[in-house]
């Protein structure tokens, strides 16, 4: 690949799309694993353990739902308040089912959707501590 040849875009935001069409279309409930620490994440910090929060984006559960390219947007009832919730795709960990834990870790594909710059380093060579084990399991 030579340096002329343009990047495509991030394959995040269709991914959670796809995985939370498919969820839903198996009568499960999604959810989506977030870095509550990423810049840009608006949750209830009540909901934030660990510098993680889990969110339940099921249509019974939340109230227009919009997942774009950028981020991921709702109404949800925290503490019987409703509140605005906006993740950005990048903070998304992993979409998955709670019925069963089928789903996805989502990769960091390198994919640019904006100019911000490049994201911060991850994984066992970036330093400080190193990554923990995620609580999602492989269904065969």
């Amino acid at each position: 690949m030579t340096e002329s040849t343009t990047r495509m875009g991030s394959n995040r935001p269709y991914l959670l799309r796809a995985l939370n069409e498919w969820i839903n279309d198996n009568g499960m409930t999604p959810y989506l694993l977030v870095d509550a620490g990423r810049d840009g994440v608006q949750v209830p910090a009540s909901s934030v353990k660990d510098g993680r929060v889990v969110l339940n984006i099921a249509p019974r559960a939340v109230a227009h739902l919009a997942i774009d390219n950028h981020e991921v947007r709702f109404m949800a009832r925290f503490g019987g308040v409703s509140q605005s919730v906006i993740v950005p795709v990048s903070a998304v960990m992993a979409i998955y089912a709670q019925e069963t834990g089928q789903g996805m870790m989502l990769p960091d594909d390198g994919g640019s959707i904006d100019d911000d710059g490049p994201e911060p380093p991850s994984g066992p060579d970036a330093g400080g501590e190193p990554p923990r084990r995620s609580h999602l399991r492989v269904v065969k």
